[in-house]
């Protein structure tokens, strides 16, 4: 396993806050978009991350906004904005040759999920497979028929309104799909086992599409 990386990321004239980990060996990669009002260090993202870890693939979790952007609640709903950082973070570690030849993936929560799904949409970004845990997908509405990598929403089964947004989402896509609900999970997944449960099934969707 490698060590942790922290590092900047240059995008257009801002750097951002990132942390990197790739086991040895690893095929695939598996990028982070947060939602509104997180960072990198979301302990959710963060534990789904250390189990798709564990199954052999890299990770990288970084901040979307910088600490000044973050002030301003506007940026955390500029779903424009962050599906071009998103992209071109993407670019940056398809430009370093420690992470150039691999497949990669995107992890989308809430919000960022929809920045996932937009990202994914664009043929240049070559996304080979999407997980968003409870996505704001009606935000991606637009481009889901323009979404081609293989794609699981992961909803609480109590997170009824969120529910009801990705199963018309599911319905919109093309591309290979599934929808898992966590029976009993609200919008967080802070239920006993909650959690657990939405980091096999997603660490199960990436390993089956970025190994």
């Amino acid at each position: 396993m490698s060590d942790a990386n922290y590092t900047t990321i240059p995008v257009d004239d801002v750097e951002l806050e990132g942390e990197l980990i790739v086991p040895d060996g690893a095929s695939g990669l598996v990028v982070f978009a947060h939602g509104s009002g997180s960072s990198r260090k979301s302990p959710r993202n963060n534990y789904v991350a250390d189990v798709i870890r564990e199954r052999g693939l890299g990770t990288l979790l970084f901040d979307l906004l910088t600490e000044g952007e973050d002030r301003y609640r506007e940026n955390r709903f500029d779903i424009p904005l962050l599906t071009d950082r998103l992209v071109a973070v993407t670019e940056w570690l398809r430009g370093r040759e420690e992470t150039a030849d691999r497949r990669y993936g995107y992890f989308g929560s809430s919000t960022g999920a929809a920045s996932a799904l937009r990202g994914a949409a664009r043929p240049a970004t070559d996304i080979d497979a999407v997980v968003s845990r409870g996505g704001r997908v009606d935000l991606a509405s637009e481009v889901l028929g323009d979404v081609t990598a293989p794609t699981l929403f992961i909803v609480g089964g109590d997170d009824t309104q969120v529910l009801e947004l990705n199963r018309e989402a599911a319905a919109a896509l093309t591309c290979e799909h599934d929808l898992h609900v966590v029976a009993g999970a609200g919008h967080l997944f802070e239920g006993p086992g909650h959690l657990e449960e939405v980091a096999d099934v997603a660490a199960d969707w990436f390993e089956d599409h970025l190994q």
